[in-house]
């Protein structure tokens, strides 16, 4: 089992790449390969609405939308993590995500999906929410953890004093894992073999 992550900063090893490594950190401790994908600091298309995905399963801009897209199709869950700078997901998260879950949103459907926010101070929240609803309208498990999905720090190693945050972090990794276990085992489960269909009563004759 794998889960892909994707970092959503412009830095490489900034404090959100250092959130999502205590999330990979903990998914091998539980056996679950991991991944995680930078989006980097090149600038990122928007959606431009035109239809191409409709036909071809991909956007026409053949980017990292594409990469993260075929990533998903051989991955059991996602978690995309966001530096927080005017209080909401940085831009370029946002038109990454549009193009992914418009152009390749059948590869993601019902897979576990998590989003974790890192920033100074404020708009951690409200970043979650809005990352969460890409999850939600995809009819994917939303994975939490025992606080709200953020770490604080202004730089990668601000976030090694936040021992809440790295802890929130190594449980919804254990979440994660156990959703993902949960998830294959009951693929061996025959869902109608208890189930009834004999009794039927009509009222209108």
């Amino acid at each position: 089992m794998k889960v892909l992550l994707v970092n959503g900063s412009c830095h490489k090893d900034g404090t959100t790449f250092a959130a999502l490594s205590e999330i990979a950190e903990t998914l091998k401790k539980e056996n679950i390969d991991s991944e995680i994908v930078q989006l980097g600091p090149d600038a990122q298309q928007d959606c431009v609405a035109c239809g191409y995905c409709r036909e071809h399963n991909k956007c026409a801009f053949n980017d990292i939308a594409n990469e993260i897209i075929e990533k998903m199709k051989t991955s059991d869950g996602l978690i995309v993590g966001s530096p927080v700078y005017y209080a909401h997901p940085s831009g370029r998260v946002l038109s990454v995500l549009d193009r992914v879950f418009y152009a390749g949103g059948s590869f993601l459907k019902h897979k576990p999906a998590a989003a974790i926010a890192v920033a100074r101070r404020a708009g951690t929240t409200a970043t979650i929410d809005v990352l969460n609803k890409y999850f939600t309208i995809n009819q994917m498990p939303v994975i939490s953890s025992t606080y709200w999905n953020m770490v604080f720090g202004a730089k990668a190693a601000d976030t090694k004093e936040d021992a809440e945050g790295l802890q929130t972090m190594c449980n919804l990794a254990h979440n994660m894992a156990n959703a993902l276990k949960v998830i294959e085992a009951a693929k061996n489960v025959d869902w109608d073999k208890a189930i009834e269909k004999t009794a039927r009563t009509n009222f209108v004759r």
